[in-house]
C-alpha cells in the first residue's frame, strides 16, 4: 500500500502553502487576498475564460484536484452563475483547504466529492462546459489521471464548446506521454509556453483553437480589471512563440 503524504501549513511573507512532506507545494493563498490566484499556473489553467463572451462562460465545471482551493475561490467568486463540482482523493486536503484557506462553504454551488477523479469522469450525467485537472501526489505522480482511458472519459464528459485543461510538469517521458495521450483524444489542443514554474497547461477541446493574439489582449485587460486574473505574462510568451510582435 502506497505511504499516504503528510499534510503541511506553512506561512512566509504573507503568503499561505500547502505542501506535502514537508517540501511538495500543492498551491499558495495570499492571506490579504485569499480569492487571488498566486501561481502562475493556477492563472493559466483558467485560459478558457478569455476564449468566450460573457454569456457563454462555463456553467457546469468539473475540477478533479482540490489543493487550497485556489481556482474553486475563484470561479466561485467571479462566475457567480457556475455550478462547481470539485473531486479531491485525500480527505485531510479537504479539511486544510476549508480551515485554513477559507474555501467557501456553499454546498448549492459547490459540490466537493472525496474520491478518486478517474472514478467520477466515469460516472454517467450531463456534459461538462470544463474541466480542470490537477491531480498529483506527494512524488510528483497522479496515478490513474495519466492513463489513456482518463483521458478518453474527459473527451466523453466535454460538452461541444467546452474545453479540458490539464496541468502537465513539463521535461521528461511522463510529460511526454502525457501531451500524446492527449492530443490522441482530443481534436484540438493547444499547450501554453512554460512559465518560471516549468507548468506546461494543456488546453484540450472539440472545437479548433485559433488563437487571436490582439482579441486574447483586449479580453486579457478585461478580466484583470474586472477580476485580478492577470494573463499578460503569457500573452507575451504566446507572441514570442508565434512570431507576433
Amino acid at each position: 500500500m502506497a505511504r499516504r503524504a503528510v499534510i503541511g501549513i506553512a506561512e512566509a511573507n504573507g503568503v499561505r502553502y500547502l505542501h506535502f512532506d514537508e517540501e511538495n507545494v500543492q498551491g499558495a493563498m495570499r492571506v490579504a487576498r485569499p480569492w487571488k490566484l498566486e501561481l502562475e499556473y493556477t492563472r493559466e489553467m483558467l485560459f478558457p475564460l478569455l476564449l468566450a463572451p460573457l454569456p457563454q462562460q462555463p456553467r457546469e465545471i468539473l475540477l478533479i484536484g482540490l489543493g487550497p482551493g485556489s481556482l474553486v475561490k475563484f470561479l466561485h467568486r467571479h462566475l457567480p452563475d457556475a455550478h462547481l463540482r470539485v473531486v479531491e482523493v485525500l480527505p485531510e486536503v479537504v479539511t486544510a483547504a476549508y480551515q485554513y484557506f477559507r474555501l467557501p462553504d456553499d454546498p448549492a454551488r459547490i459540490d466537493i466529492v472525496v474520491g478518486d477523479g478517474a472514478d467520477i469522469i466515469a460516472e454517467p450525467g450531463p456534459p461538462y462546459d470544463l474541466i480542470l485537472v490537477d491531480g498529483y501526489n506527494a512524488a510528483a505522480r497522479c496515478g490513474r489521471l495519466a492513463d489513456e482511458e482518463f483521458h478518453r472519459l474527459c473527451r466523453s464528459r466535454l460538452g461541444e464548446r467546452g474545453y479540458c485543461v490539464f496541468n502537465l510538469l513539463g521535461g521528461g517521458r511522463r510529460f511526454k506521454t502525457a501531451q500524446q495521450r492527449i492530443c490522441a483524444h482530443f481534436p484540438h489542443t493547444r499547450f501554453l509556453p512554460a512559465g518560471e514554474s516549468g507548468n506546461v497547461i494543456a488546453i484540450a477541446g472539440n472545437s479548433t483553437l485559433e488563437f487571436d493574439i490582439e482579441s486574447l489582449a483586449d479580453n486579457i485587460d478585461i478580466w484583470r480589471a474586472a477580476t485580478g486574473l492577470d494573463l499578460r505574462p503569457t500573452l507575451q510568451r504566446l507572441r514570442r512563440q508565434c512570431g507576433t510582435p
